[in-house]
């Protein structure tokens, strides 16, 4: 079946899913685990734990969009994205294990950079990777409903993702209680094989003839002006991606606090498990069942319900400050219901963008432009909710240790730590539900572009 085509192959969508058995487990791993990491293991204070995740994020954020246009350079010159897509399915396992392996005795400054530096050529990989990969919907069909199948799968295993990678990881470390640094290192070799796989698997999905012209060779400047470009023509991705940033910064905190809140809120560190797979179990059944409410009124619609779902826990959430306790269970599985249908169904929306702009431009292919400036965007809300809770844990006298002291938190810090929970990400989620009241794009307008 050639790229382009109406209808998806079950291997097509397959291997495309597994792809977010890597990105979701790099997303997730990490962003559980690494200032805590910092912070707890290597004696790394928060604000500089802080600023070593965001500094490599920020890297990350500039290098999306040249790697959009160098993905659709590549397109234009050998009919593919694959052979970006193979050069971070390669490095990026590598350079995520040496990221979890700072030297013992280093010493805080030492092993700050040694991570910092580690991480920065680990993000780089990825991004090789997700940028095409994102890229690819628009181009494996252009059937508005296929788009969400073929979404709504990939949420399934991003879901998967996240409680293999988010659930199996400290249970992996945790194995290791009398040498923390060596649990870090053996799980980050395990994740790092599932990283791989994925990301090779995916790899394989695509397409090798291109429907449409792709302009060849660019700077790095144009690269840059071609990102300014589609955000300043196309409304619809203004709008989407802008809910996407404030929805990815209000996750991204509660991924970073998560291990906070299992440690000092619930008091037990283990707890880290059961609240991933509250959060999952919900997400993974609901995934497919966000595809039925989008067909029957809508993607932006079914997004609108989500979120405001969403809203609703993390706002439930906040009465943790005054009563900790195991029965925030419930409110994190709601979370996770409409976590699904947060993911699945703006990634659906985001080739009807593309599509619609094809259309509006005459034909021309931007998908790897889009899909820069998406990943950039995206990367930006993730990095920025480790950036606001090291802020939080500074500003609430977070005590910072080595993996062998044991310490006790102010009572300033660990409500400061249930407030990046809850109520941070509730006035983010209120303000994202603002941004996508001005995404106007319907089926009607996508069905027109593609016939």
């Amino acid at each position: 079946m050639g790229p382009g085509s109406s209808s998806l192959t079950r291997g097509q969508v397959s291997r495309y899913a597994i792809g977010s058995l890597g990105t979701g487990g790099f997303a997730t791993l990490p962003g559980l685990v690494l200032v805590y990491y910092l912070t707890d293991s290597l004696g790394v204070t928060a604000l500089a734990a802080g600023g070593i995740v965001t500094a490599a994020k920020v890297w990350d954020v500039l290098i999306d969009p040249v790697i959009g246009g160098m993905s659709d350079t590549a397109l234009a010159r050998t009919g593919s994205r694959r052979r970006l897509m193979l050069i971070g399915a390669i490095g990026l396992p590598i350079f995520f294990i040496l990221t979890f392996a700072a030297p013992a005795g280093a010493g805080p400054v030492a092993s700050g950079l040694w991570v910092l530096v580690a991480f920065m050529l680990a993000a780089t990989c990825f991004s090789l990777f997700q940028v095409p990969y994102i890229a690819l919907p628009a181009e494996l069909t252009d059937e508005y409903r296929e788009r969400t199948r073929l979404l709504s799968w990939r949420v399934v295993l991003l879901t998967v993702a996240i409680l293999l990678f988010g659930a199996g990881g400290p249970e992996i470390r945790g194995m290791f209680p009398d040498d923390p640094l060596l649990g870090y290192l053996i799980m980050a070799a395990v994740a790092a094989v599932l990283l791989g796989a994925g990301l090779l698997i995916a790899s394989t999905v695509a397409p090798t003839r291109p429907p449409l012209p792709v302009r060849p060779g660019a700077s790095i400047g144009m690269h840059y002006r071609d990102g300014v470009t589609v955000l300043r023509e196309s409304q619809p991705f203004r709008a989407l991606l802008g809910t996407f940033m404030l929805q990815g910064l209000a996750t991204g905190l509660m991924l970073a606090a998560a291990q906070f809140v299992a440690r000092w809120v619930l008091g037990d560190e283990d707890a880290v498990t059961p609240l991933f797979v509250a959060l999952i179990a919900p997400a993974l059944l609901m995934a497919p069942v966000w595809k039925r409410i989008a067909d029957r009124i809508g993607k932006e619609r079914g997004f609108r319900v989500a979120s405001a779902l969403f809203l609703v826990a993390t706002v439930v959430l906040a009465l943790m400050v005054w009563m900790p306790g195991w029965w925030i269970l419930a409110p994190v599985a709601l979370a996770g219901a409409a976590y699904a249908g947060m993911q699945t169904l703006p990634m659906a929306m985001l080739p009807d963008v593309i599509a619609h702009d094809r259309t509006a431009s005459g034909g021309e292919n931007r998908s790897g432009v889009f899909s820069g400036v998406w990943t950039a965007g995206e990367t930006t809300g993730m990095a920025l909710g480790a950036t606001v809770l090291s802020i939080v844990l500074a500003l609430t006298g977070y005590i910072e240790t080595t993996a062998d002291v044991e310490v006790s938190q102010p009572g300033a810090a660990v409500t400061g730590i249930a407030i990046a929970f809850s109520l941070l990400p509730a006035v983010l989620m209120l303000a994202s539900l603002v941004v996508l009241a001005r995404y106007r794009l319907r089926e009607h307008d996508i069905v027109g572009t593609s016939a």
